[in-house]
């Protein structure tokens, strides 16, 4: 009994590990610009894709060991997809920001620019699967009737180190105290000579950077692309950012493994077809009784 507890709490922590990683991305930029990205799904996919691309030419083109091509992969796969969400960020949001558009119209944007992405992929690659390469040689150790991989405990200890990071981040230098300050009143944060552009930029980068990492860890840990890949889960890590209380970075992370851990121990005690059911019911009673998230704080307007 206890084992199995055990067990389901480690695969819990690596499923919500990626979910996770990927709410990060979504509450940075809802904090920042009071937007809900919903293209962040798809930017987790695109980073699985170029990991694939990457490590696939590092270790056939180069032909480096694959603890080398691991090490190049993960940074380059953060740049790269940084890259996509920063240029997401200047074609399709600050446009219409600077005209001063409705919400509503933005959201509409985001949802268009994921379908853009899941539709390019499908046109340029096609409709076929990849496997991502192996990098690294999969251990599998047992320990009092718990079995675990050198690869899930790398996966959950990045997730919660790369926390730690984005806490300190925010919290301890210049410009997250910028970020901070524009979620505040952004409309007086230029008068105090903020570069609001700059800031929102480095928002992109961070999360999308955290998302091209979710991205790696995930295609290394169930190792089949497809186009798609990112619509559910993407979904999934908002929800799981809403209930941990969007904007707020310690919310979106526990959310993330709230998430997984329902997900996990609803498979564990029913059927797999009832995963999705349970988990959103739970989640809706969650929202029902705290509707600004676990950690979430409702906004009040001065007049």
């Amino acid at each position: 009994m206890v084992e199995s507890i055990i067990q389901n709490l480690i695969n819990a922590l690596q499923w919500g590990s990626f979910y996770a990683l990927i709410a990060l991305g979504y509450t940075m930029v809802y904090g920042v610009l009071t937007l809900i990205n919903f293209a962040h799904g798809d930017v987790f996919m695109v980073g699985a894709y170029i990991a694939f691309f990457v490590a696939t030419m590092l270790l056939t083109s180069l032909g480096l060991p694959g603890w080398v091509a691991l090490a190049l992969t993960i940074p380059l796969t953060m740049i790269l997809t940084s890259m996509v969400g920063v240029s997401l960020e200047r074609v399709a949001y600050r446009p219409l920001r600077r005209k001063g558009a409705h919400r509503l119209y933005v959201v509409i944007t985001a949802l268009m620019c994921g379908l853009i992405l899941e539709h390019a992929n499908l046109a340029v690659l096609g409709a076929s699967r990849k496997a991502f390469p192996s990098l690294i040689t999969e251990h599998v150790y047992t320990i009092g009737g718990v079995t675990f991989t050198n690869l899930k405990i790398a996966v959950i200890i990045t997730a919660i180190l790369s926390f730690f990071i984005l806490q300190w981040i925010v919290s301890r230098t210049k410009v997250g105290m910028a970020m901070r300050a524009i979620s505040y009143d952004k409309f007086a944060v230029p008068l105090m000579g903020i570069p609001i552009d700059s800031i929102i930029v480095i928002t992109f980068i961070l999360g999308s950077g955290f998302a091209g990492l979710a991205g790696v860890l995930f295609a290394m840990s169930y190792p089949i692309l497809e186009p798609y890949m990112g619509a559910l889960i993407g979904w999934k890590a908002f929800i799981a950012a809403v209930v941990g209380g969007i904007g707020d970075i310690r919310g979106a992370f526990l959310g993330g493994f709230l998430l997984g851990a329902v997900e996990i121990l609803v498979v564990a005690v029913f059927p797999s077809t009832y995963r999705d059911l349970i988990a959103f019911t739970v989640l809706l009673v969650i929202l029902s009784f705290k509707p600004t998230g676990l950690f979430g704080v409702a906004k009040t307007t001065k007049i």
